[in-house]
């Protein structure tokens, strides 16, 4: 197989790879409703849920709400309920070079996305969307100190003679809260608690595109099932209903860089589930209730993470959380690759940087293979009169052509799959990457120089696509052909400008590995040929 046919298997596999995770995500697309609601119009529907945790989450006014502030986080959290119905990232900006920060959660007519927990059972206090817990608290206002290293927001309420206590746990440089409800008993009698926690938000597209299929949706993981995702499609058609045993697992609702998740802490026997009522799909987590004795304090645990999608620090809050990273079926290759891009750029400073010495190793490592392919190649070459003649002689007698090729093969020392084996090699090493690069947050408003000042961004001035393209037709013109079917011949003449045009709105941090690996291709296949020229064999 020659090189040019090389070039066409890996723009085919390229596409069709491509085309396949937008049909994957097409699959699970769901249109926005025409038509948004108000929750607190539905409250008879919703309080006949047999779960008995609460639908509630209608917009409020600014007093009805306390502002908690970290060097990462400014939430606000509902004195109506004790949910979260904003999250900003104060290191992430919502545009590039904008001043105003990214909001993951979030309470508008246009979009709902927040994190509701509360208290159900016998003596809950969250039974329905009309009937939830108007907390107290000592400020409106909470900011995490210089110096200090935690910040404690807790809610209280009282009724029937039970204390309850809703406390948020904040802590520097960190996107987890811990969230902790204490249950005192003061009254005569015994008294039933069990807790849920859900994510909220609108029926939405699941996002993403031809040349960046992103999801927007659910996943969960348990013992049995590391990571799922389960989309909005999924929701609407089954409720999810999975049980936790020992208490480990988690919900979350994903998004390109960003995530949102619930983790039990200490809970056994939980059980996930979601449900679509309307417009609004839940994913979320109950914990089976507990019986507190008079004069006895029952707790419950639960951890919140809101923020990017930082494998490190999720790895470390909760097993397999950061599987939110999806890198696709290829992850135990793709997840390397993004520790060691993370370990380049930890000392050169720069993403852009990183990627050209990632590719400059990947390829390097990859060169023995991309020797064969080339000597096999010219080999092949080679043998093309031979092959000629004996087509010639044999005419259509395809047994004796079949069985005299594979003589002539064994004779010569030639592997007539030599040159395709080691593409087929190289492709899922391209796609890790691709999936490396597109899920890591690290890039997003990153720049790389001059004009490129994110990464995770199309190239404004396409810049970078034309260069891919132009190394491209380099690599076709450098590389001797056999093709003369005319078909063929313009498919492969067309296949740069194709690229080129389609390359336009890629990212161009994967524009950018994909122009360096067209260089590195050149430069190694200038150096295999004076190697195989010096060898007697010429292509």
């Amino acid at each position: 197989m020659d090189s040019q046919r090389n070039i066409l298997l890996i723009s085919l596999a390229l596409v069709s790879f491509l085309l396949f995770q937008q049909w994957s995500a097409s699959k699970n697309t769901i249109h926005k409703a025409t038509e948004q609601r108000e929750l607190s119009s539905d409250t008879t529907s919703q309080s006949s849920v047999a779960s008995q945790s609460t639908l509630a989450g209608e917009l409020l006014p600014s007093t009805d709400v306390i502002k908690v502030t970290t060097d990462v986080l400014t939430l606000l959290i509902s004195t109506f309920g004790g949910d979260v119905v904003e999250a900003n990232l104060n290191k992430y900006s919502a545009e590039l070079n904008s001043s105003e920060k990214f909001t993951l959660l979030k309470n508008t007519p246009d979009h709902k996305f927040i994190a509701q927990s509360g208290l159900i059972g016998p003596q809950g206090i969250d039974l329905s969307s009309s009937n939830r817990p108007h907390y107290q608290t000592s400020k409106r206002n909470f900011i995490l100190a210089d110096g200090e290293d935690e910040i404690r927001v807790p809610l209280s309420y009282q009724k029937d003679g039970l204390r309850y206590t809703k406390t948020f746990i904040l802590k520097r440089n960190q996107y987890a809260i811990d969230v902790e409800f204490d249950v005192v008993n003061n009254s005569d009698y015994n008294s039933t608690v069990g807790i849920y926690a859900h994510l909220r938000q609108n029926l939405m597209d699941s996002g993403g595109s031809i040349t960046l299929p992103t999801y927007l949706g659910g996943a969960y993981s348990t013992q049995d099932t590391r990571y799922k995702k389960y989309s909005f499609k999924d929701m609407k058609k089954n409720n999810l209903s999975l049980n936790l045993p020992d208490g480990e697992g988690w919900i979350a609702m994903i998004q390109h860089y960003f995530a949102a998740a619930w983790i039990p802490r200490f809970e056994a026997n939980a059980n996930l589930y979601t449900r679509v009522i309307n417009n609004i799909a839940d994913i979320g987590i109950r914990i089976p209730s507990k019986t507190i004795a008079s004069g006895k304090t029952e707790k419950f645990m639960l951890t919140l993470w809101v923020g990017p999608k930082l494998q490190k620090e999720m790895e470390a809050i909760a097993k397999n959380l950061d599987l939110v990273v999806d890198y696709g079926w290829l992850w135990f290759i793709a997840k390397p690759l993004h520790t060691l891009l993370s370990f380049i750029q930890s000392f050169v400073g720069n993403w852009g940087i990183a990627i050209i010495i990632l590719t400059f190793i990947v390829r390097g490592a990859m060169y023995s293979l991309t020797k064969a392919q080339y000597t096999s190649m010219a080999k092949m070459r080679v043998l093309q009169p031979k092959l000629q003649a004996m087509r010639e002689r044999l005419g259509n007698d395809r047994q004796r052509m079949s069985q005299e090729m594979m003589e002539l093969y064994k004779r010569e020392k030639v592997n007539p799959i030599g040159g395709c084996l080691p593409i087929i090699l190289q492709m899922p090493i391209f796609i890790s990457l691709y999936w490396a690069l597109m899920e890591s947050v690290e890039l997003r408003h990153s720049p790389f120089f001059a004009w490129i000042r994110d990464l995770s961004s199309q190239d404004p001035y396409f810049i970078l696509p034309i260069l891919m393209g132009a190394s491209m037709f380099l690599i076709q013109k450098m590389s001797p052909t056999t093709i003369t079917d005319p078909m063929q011949k313009k498919i492969m003449t067309f296949m740069p400008i194709v690229f080129t045009f389609f390359f336009l709105w890629f990212p161009s941090g994967l524009v950018l590995y994909w122009l360096v690996s067209n260089i590195v291709t050149l430069i190694q296949q200038t150096l295999i040929y004076k190697t195989l020229y010096k060898e007697g064999i010429t292509l």
